[in-house]
């Protein structure tokens, strides 16, 4: 994990505004014969839940592994207020104390950027059942260039210290990208007998309402590095800003959604 960012800082943030898990997601995977009913899955990095949650409501026997434990707190809070019963261990991906070859997939949303990776790849290898387990590498964020999402990362960049916003985690680094994942990553899972099975993308649009994107904008690991104020600050400058240019009017605000399967071999 990057030692700048602390999720644990934007947990609620990222509880109620973090759950758009865009419907065609889990059927693009049904048409490409991925299905959870009575399979085991490890979500790593699984946040607060929203992926586990969604595989569980498929009928996977789902473990979340996440290292925070304020995001597990408001995973466990959803989990009671839809009955489910999804157990969690608050532990990194590369060391998930989770049984050895016992998982059918491995599932990975919006998180493999944040992680030691060579460490993540040995790890997955050794809880994925042999003979076939897959590994699912997903992400998904905002891809328009409108005019609010120019006006908003402006004003966040307006505050960071260094006046400048950097891809997420190991992305940062990236120079090219297939589908949105650094190239690098791709011959990194081939190096460790991760056959490639399909990459794919698709957009879908999320639609807020001012004070909604502000929760979703407080969500982004950029403000977790700032202080609860400092937050309510930069979210306060960005709604004031809203109210002044759009008015009170939905934003339809388009998203892309990238995914990676892959084949222990």
């Amino acid at each position: 994990m990057d030692i700048n960012v602390n999720f644990g800082n934007v947990a609620k943030n990222y509880a109620q505004w973090r759950n758009d898990l865009p419907d065609e997601l889990l059927e693009s995977l049904k048409i490409r014969g991925i299905k959870f009913s009575n399979v085991r899955v490890a979500d790593l990095g699984s946040g607060t839940g929203v992926w586990s949650r969604a595989i569980f409501n498929e009928g996977a026997k789902v473990v979340g592994v996440e290292p925070s434990e304020e995001l597990i707190e408001e995973a466990l809070n959803i989990d009671k207020r839809e009955r489910m019963n999804i157990d969690y261990v608050n532990r990194y991906s590369e060391n998930t104390t989770l049984e050895s070859n016992n998982f059918d997939y491995v599932t990975v949303l919006r998180a493999w950027h944040w992680f030691d990776r060579e460490a993540t790849l040995k790890e997955v290898k050794r809880i994925l059942r042999e003979n076939g387990g897959t590994l699912l590498v997903m992400d998904s964020g905002f891809v328009s260039k409108s005019k609010i999402i120019k006006d908003t990362l402006q004003i966040i960049k307006n505050h960071m210290p260094n006046g400048e916003l950097k891809s997420a985690g190991s992305k940062a680094h990236s120079k090219q990208f297939i589908n949105n994942f650094p190239i690098e990553w791709f011959q990194e899972w081939k190096e460790n007998q991760f056959d490639l099975i399909d990459t794919y993308k698709f957009e879908y649009e999320v639609s807020f309402r001012n004070d909604e994107w502000c929760g979703r904008v407080g969500s982004l690991s950029w403000l977790s590095s700032f202080t609860e104020n400092k937050r309510v600050e930069i979210l306060e400058e960005i709604r004031t800003h809203l109210i002044k240019v759009f008015g009170d009017i939905d934003q339809k605000i388009q998203h892309g959604c990238y995914v990676a399967i892959l084949k222990l071999l």
